[in-house]
């Protein structure tokens, strides 16, 4: 593809990929809005039923506890008189209590007053026909009359009114009921009977009714652990079997802790009472929030199109001319690769393309230079091998004729000369040999011997000599001529001033991985933390103003070929000797090649 199609496609990548992850984003932060604002509006109308609905039930309280002005029927229960004399003494005292204490507007229809051993003594029906009737005693069928919950608050310790319900089959409708016990005054611990009170549940529906001004909510009643009470509102075939998941979770007191719920299509919303075991749950389907996002989706697709033509016209434009003097500039390098080394890019604007062609033009001009200069070079190096094959005859003549001198030195029976003509043949070849950047351990104490040897001509024997070589460390590679300077420089600076036995001892060993030579002396030594200071820094002047073969220039050599952390380091005891420890690493003569690379 061209650099224009580039463009353009990288432009409306762009926008695109800008406007999906701005739709992605904004999608979410929508539907959290939503969700939010209606979940905020839902508990609020549950906050305010469940308020009017606890005013009911208050006051519903508030008459059940006037069962304690009956003085007479609460001495006859303390007595514990026989059910029979309890009935008889108190057989209207249900429908007094209620037409004394309940208004028509209440929804009284059924009361049971029972003694301690659940045996009824009273009982108020507001009507008993076919279509309008209830249990004379709540415990005649307990499963139906859902009378369970009832034996089961009587026999715990809560002492808050019981909310629980029952569905009437003559009515055909949910009963709401409401259990409160009766204590003795004198002892409050004492339990002497309760009280039961049945009630139409319409009269919690005319309030449920008015919060539930959505027809697409779904409203319900439930004590936690028990049946649900009543419902309002419609419930669509698809919603059946989750809002019977959620009755069957309620009813075995498994949401104890859920405050709203989002599963699938549908979102739940919870309000419990403040001191009554009665929760308020609505339903509503996530359809709402998709209403909303198809309108905004729509919207993000109108202008991703309009915002794809702009980009396209506008990428289109720009990048005309940009690319045309882009391809200037690849026509020009390719008239250079067919050997018009002579062409140059015309482009004189002060901008990137610009620079660009300023730039390529210079880098020409220097190759063109470097090409000559190569050249130049070529010829001087010839002239230098010429020069170089030239100075060989010197070094070999010289060989030739200290091999001479030993082998009339040895005729006439002259051995120390010979061995000294020999050992000065052996110094000069290996010094002089420069084609072998490298060598081996084993060489080194070879050349290192050779070199003893004259010295111990020239000084007659007066230093001792001890050599400890590890055989695992021989063929290992060492920079030529890196051990006799520093025997070289024992002999000239610490043994030179030194009275009595003067002993050289020199070590190579493997250390940690790396190979370390060590030459020691027992002369009058120097001061090592100036010296190695020196080392450390590696000044170029302090390795020109010494000798070439001396501690300055081997350490540079070291640290040159393998790095800062390696070199020469030297502990001293002034009087007593010194110790110089070479550190490099262990690498074979034939692997040398290898490892610089």
């Amino acid at each position: 593809m061209k650099m224009r199609t580039k463009i353009l496609l990288f432009c409306l990548g762009s926008t695109l990929c800008a406007l999906i992850i701005q739709t992605i984003l904004f999608k979410d932060a929508s539907s959290k809005l939503i969700y939010n604002q209606a979940k905020e509006e839902s508990n609020h109308s549950l906050q305010y039923m469940q308020n009017e609905i606890y005013t009911f039930i208050k006051s519903m309280e508030s008459r059940l506890i006037n069962i304690y002005s009956e003085e007479e029927f609460e001495q006859s229960l303390k007595s514990k008189m026989s059910i029979n004399d309890l009935r008889q003494d108190n057989h209207r005292l249900a429908y007094d209590f209620v037409t004394k204490n309940f208004e028509t507007s209440k929804g009284v229809v059924a009361l049971y007053i029972y003694n301690i051993n659940n045996e009824i003594i009273s009982t108020y029906r507001r009507a008993v026909t076919p279509k309008h009737n209830y249990p004379t005693d709540i415990y005649e069928d307990i499963e139906q009359y859902n009378s369970q919950k009832v034996l089961d608050y009587i026999s715990s310790d809560d002492t808050t009114m019981l909310i629980s319900s029952y569905y009437n089959r003559y009515r055909e409708t949910d009963m709401i009921r409401f259990v409160l016990k009766i204590y003795d005054n004198t002892n409050l611990n004492s339990k002497i009977g309760y009280i039961v009170c049945d009630v139409d549940s319409k009269v919690l529906k005319n309030i449920m009714v008015k919060y539930c001004d959505q027809k697409e909510m779904f409203m319900w009643l439930q004590p936690m652990g028990d049946r649900q009470i009543l419902s309002v509102g419609t419930l669509e075939d698809f919603d059946q079997n989750y809002y019977e998941s959620n009755i069957e979770q309620i009813q075995a007191g498994e949401m104890k802790d859920k405050t709203d719920l989002v599963e699938g299509q549908h979102v739940l919303f919870l309000v419990e009472q403040d001191k009554y075991n009665l929760s308020a749950y609505s339903m509503m389907p996530q359809d709402l929030l998709k209403q909303n996002q198809k309108v905004l989706t729509q919207n993000l697709i109108v202008i991703g199109f309009t915002m794809s033509i702009l980009i396209t016209l506008s990428s289109i434009l720009f990048s005309g001319g940009l690319t045309k003097r882009l391809e200037l500039l690849t026509q020009t390098i390719a008239k250079i690769k067919l050997g018009n080394t002579h062409q140059r890019v015309e482009d004189s604007k002060n901008d990137e393309i610009g620079k660009l062609g300023h730039d390529f033009n210079e880098m020409l001009d220097k190759i063109e230079y470097f090409i000559g200069h190569e050249y130049e070079t070529k010829l001087l190096l010839n002239k230098a091998e010429y020069k170089t094959l030239q100075s060989q005859i010197n070094p070999h003549f010289l060989y030739n004729t200290l091999d001479t001198m030993s082998s009339i030195a040895s005729i006439q029976n002259c051995a120390v000369v010979s061995n000294l003509c020999q050992s000065l043949s052996n110094i000069f070849r290996y010094s002089l040999d420069m084609k072998h950047s490298y060598s081996t351990v084993a060489k080194e104490f070879i050349h290192l011997k050779n070199y003893i040897y004259v010295m111990n001509v020239r000084m007659v024997d007066e230093v001792e000599y001890r050599f400890d070589i590890s055989d695992e460390v021989l063929q290992d590679s060492i920079p030529r001529i890196s051990i006799q300077p520093l025997v070289e420089n024992a002999l000239n600076h610490g043994l030179r001033n030194k009275r009595g036995i003067k002993k050289i001892e020199v070590n190579a060993l493997e250390l940690d991985g790396k190979l370390q030579i060590t030459v020691k002396d027992n002369g009058v030594g120097m001061d090592a933390e100036e010296m190695n200071a020196k080392l450390a820094k590696n000044s170029k002047d302090a390795v020109e103003s010494g000798s070439s073969i001396g501690l300055y220039n081997i350490n540079a050599r070291m640290k040159m070929l393998y790095g800062e952390e390696y070199g020469l380091h030297i502990e001293s005891d002034i009087h007593h000797g010194t110790s110089v420890y070479l550190t490099i690493p262990r690498v074979k003569v034939e692997e040398v090649e290898t490892w610089q690379k």
